[in-house]
């Protein structure tokens, strides 16, 4: 197979999966093997997306989760690549600050939804504070261990030639890492999206997990996956444009 063919193929398989994935999902739910009720056919999800967007209830949903999720991150990512670059850069800083981050690190956001409910109430403060834990730790981590793998050579050569602490943190350092805090920042855009769902699960009146969470209780599992559907559509559109922004920006890679 020559590689001409074998692109035309994949471009072929890549433009029929999601059609055949519906046609699939569609047979099954109707073909009485699972019950319909609780695992719709794509066409019920449809009808049930298009209510939504109708209603206008699906605006504000999106524009609240969108919200929390953007604010959410903005606020962790500078937080964690700021700290990570210290932490990084200077043996005392992480010899104070590393040790105590392994041990809050590996707790999930969702843990803390009792607490959060205790200290903020059902205020907009405990959503965003549950969406900033998730990624100041994934973007400090990233930015910290770029820091480390920053080339000596080059750290070297700019001390060889007078340059200022501040310049070196910020031209060197922070250049050098980069690639690593790219990473770490683009896998935190996922981990926004999945702490959104404790965030907007600690209580809430609009998102699209709180949607989400009111079909469920009166079984309107159409619902459920079209609320679904759309939290992945916009998890998927986040991270292309995160993708393409990086490569254009971080050319050096």
């Amino acid at each position: 197979m020559t590689p001409a063919v074998a692109k035309r193929i994949n471009v072929a398989l890549a433009t029929l999966s999601i059609p055949l994935f519906l046609v699939i999902w569609e047979l099954v739910s109707r073909s009485g093997v699972v019950n319909a009720v609780l695992f719709p056919p794509p066409t019920t999800v449809a009808v049930a997306i298009y209510d939504w967007v109708r209603s206008g209830q699906f605006a504000v949903d999106f524009a609240v989760s969108f919200y929390r999720v953007v604010t959410g991150y903005l606020l962790g990512a500078t937080l964690g690549v700021i700290v990570g670059l210290l932490t990084g850069q200077f043996e005392f800083v992480s010899s104070l600050l590393s040790p105590i981050f392994h041990i809050l690190r590996p707790i999930p956001p969702i843990a803390f939804v009792p607490i959060v409910i205790l200290w903020f109430g059902l205020s907009e403060a405990g959503k965003l504070f549950l969406v900033f834990w998730g990624v100041f730790f994934t973007v400090w981590l990233s930015t910290h261990l770029g820091v480390q793998k920053v080339d000596d050579g080059l750290i070297r050569a700019a001390q060889a030639l007078g340059t200022p602490r501040r310049r070196m943190l910020t031209e060197i350092i922070f250049l050098g890492a980069m690639p690593y805090i790219a990473v770490g920042l683009r896998t935190a855009v996922s981990v926004a999206f999945y702490t959104l769902v404790a965030a907007e699960l600690a209580g809430t009146f609009a998102g699209i997990v709180y949607r989400i969470d009111i079909a469920q209780q009166n079984l309107q599992t159409g619902q459920v996956m079209g609320g679904l559907l759309a939290l992945g559509a916009l998890s998927f559109a986040a991270d292309r444009c995160f993708a393409i922004a990086s490569q254009r920006l971080i050319w050096w890679r």
